[in-house]
């Protein structure tokens, strides 16, 4: 039920390779470009030398107004950038049209209501995900990239940790801006706007579609630890879509994930309640199963209702 029509020559089947080809390249120059003119930008902006903002990039968290310049930067290189790479690619060059006139039309309170329930639903049940993805061992003979993927994610959560670590109110809503809504509307326009229907069109089935673009959605965070809640999150914002047919959906979801777990991280800072970003030894089963019995009843509303709803649009009514 997703949409998305283009007549380009590029965006065929029988061309899949050349358009993701042009794809990565589009969108990887556009990352660089965003984020060289956020590193520009940042000595003027946030009175930090060149030299300090690499030495904070290498992990020298000391520098002042670091986290506002490291914030900045991300969310013109990454959120904005997904963004930008997503509407270049729609227009200039897949010459695709997404009909938000249409899609706007689909959006209603119920359905709000439903990714609300869904997603907080999806949260708690994510954390067993978090916990199982955390076990995850090598064999021996992969000794050594486990061992690097370990370094990697211990140097991304430091990062993740000096992020979310705010020391005032701005600073948090500029976290909610960068983290919550810059990366929730950026990610969801390129996976699920464009990937995702891509991937649909090239397999023949939307649930390949869904689940192939929630793969490529975890692995380019590059956390290995963090891959299957990822997933599962992709997964969870790729059905909103394709049952729905409007991409608000999804984007309003993954921007109520990210922010929620801005300000929790938050108020855990603050001393309000205990919860620990980098614990993975524990799991409660009773909020991981409450929170999948939500989500499944939820999911299966939501399906019946669009279901239902897409029926009367076939007819007429």
């Amino acid at each position: 039920m997703e949409i998305y029509e283009t007549q380009a020559e590029i965006a065929k089947r029988h061309n899949w390779l050349l358009s993701l080809v042009v794809i990565v390249l589009v969108t990887f120059g556009v990352l660089v470009l965003l984020q060289g003119l956020a590193v520009a930008f940042i000595p003027s902006l946030f009175n930090i030398s060149l030299e300090d903002f690499m030495s904070l990039i290498s992990g020298n968290y000391d520098v002042p107004n670091g986290r506002m310049a490291m914030l900045f930067a991300q969310g013109l290189g990454s959120g904005i950038g997904f963004w930008a790479a997503s509407w270049f690619i729609i227009r200039f060059i897949e010459k695709a049209e997404l009909h938000w006139d249409i899609q706007r039309a689909r959006f209603n309170g119920k359905n709000l209501g439903l990714i609300v329930l869904m997603t907080l639903g999806g949260m708690f049940f994510n954390g067993l995900l978090v916990y199982l993805n955390a076990q995850l061992e090598l064999p021996e003979v992969m000794a050594g990239i486990e061992t690097w993927m370990k370094e990697m994610e211990a140097q991304l959560m430091e990062l993740t940790k000096f992020l979310t670590d705010f020391q005032s109110v701005p600073e948090l809503l500029t976290g909610i801006l960068v983290i919550g809504v810059f990366a929730g509307v950026g990610e969801e326009l390129f996976f699920r706007g464009l990937i995702q229907p891509k991937m649909q069109g090239y397999f023949k089935s939307p649930h390949w579609g869904i689940w192939i673009t929630a793969i490529i959605f975890s692995a380019i965070h590059v956390q290995f630890y963090g891959f299957l809640p990822r997933v599962f999150l992709g997964a969870l914002f790729g059905y909103m879509y394709h049952y729905s047919g409007s991409l608000l959906f999804p984007i309003i979801a993954h921007i109520f994930n990210n922010s929620l777990t801005v300000v929790v991280v938050y108020l855990s800072n603050q001393g309000l309640f205990d919860f620990d970003l980098e614990s993975t030894d524990s799991v409660s089963y009773p909020a991981a199963i409450a929170g999948f019995l939500v989500l499944i009843l939820g999911f299966l509303y939501f399906k019946k209702v669009n279901t239902l709803e897409d029926g009367k649009l076939d007819k007429g009514l």
